[in-house]
Formats: structure tokens, sequence, C-alpha cells
């Protein structure tokens, strides 16, 4: 393989409302976007964040049954954090709190040289911000 892109493929209970909260809190541009023959569903979006890639899509219980893809806030969890290395971790993290992320980790500098926190987007994903410490 010469070429590889890893891209975080999210489901969501909420296509839409996830874009425009990932737009408003991460500045995040959307690239393109796919209905599904409901009209009510994405069957997949595509995000970008300065350069990388986010996929995202509703839940389709349909054609996975329980081995398909589930949002987090049905599960009742993650098993994984999505980080967001910035260079002002005070200023994006404002900006995702303003737009309704919970805090679930403080912003705070960290003891292993990062400024770092986690949040919780509305659809049950985490986030985590980092960047240089503050002074």
């Amino acid at each position: 393989m010469s070429s590889i892109a890893l891209v975080p493929h999210l489901a969501v209970s909420d296509g839409e409302a996830a874009i425009a909260f990932y737009e408003k809190a991460f500045g995040a541009k959307l690239e393109a976007k796919h209905p599904a023959d409901d009209g009510k569903r994405l069957m997949h979006a595509h995000l970008n964040f300065d350069g990388a890639a986010l996929y995202l899509h509703d839940e389709f219980p349909e054609y996975g049954g329980s081995g398909g893809a589930t949002a987090p806030n049905r599960l009742g969890g993650v098993s994984c954090v999505l980080h967001l290395e910035v260079a002002d971790a005070d200023a994006g993290w404002a900006q995702a709190v303003d737009a309704g992320a919970e805090v679930v980790m403080a912003l705070e500098n960290q003891f292993w040289g990062a400024r770092y926190g986690q949040l919780r987007d509305p659809f049950g994903h985490v986030w985590s911000i980092g960047g240089p410490l503050k002074e």
C-alpha cells in the first residue's frame, strides 16, 4: 500500500444535527452528504477538519442487526476518544463548550506537557482537545 488514510466513521442519532454541531463546535466544513432513500436519515456525510476527514452516518439497524454501527447515546458509552490537536486549546475548548459540548475532564495543563481536556458531544462521542501548555 503506497497511500493510506485512516478516517473515523461515526454513527450518530441525527446526522443533520451532528453536521451542524461539528461545524459550530469545531469549525468543520461539510464536503459532501448523501441522504438515505427514506429522506430522513443520512447514508453518508464527509466533513473536513482543517485537512483531516471525518465521516458520519445515521444509524441503520435494518442493515446490520446487532452487528451494525450504533450511536453511543444508545450504547451508553464509547470505545474511543476523538482527539483534536490545536494551536490554542483554550479557544478551541470555549468554541466547543459554547456550541453545547459537555465537559468530561476539565481543560488543564497536564503532567505530560500539554494543555488537555475531554468533552462529550450531544450525540455521545467523546472528544479531547489538546495544545501547548498555557503559561
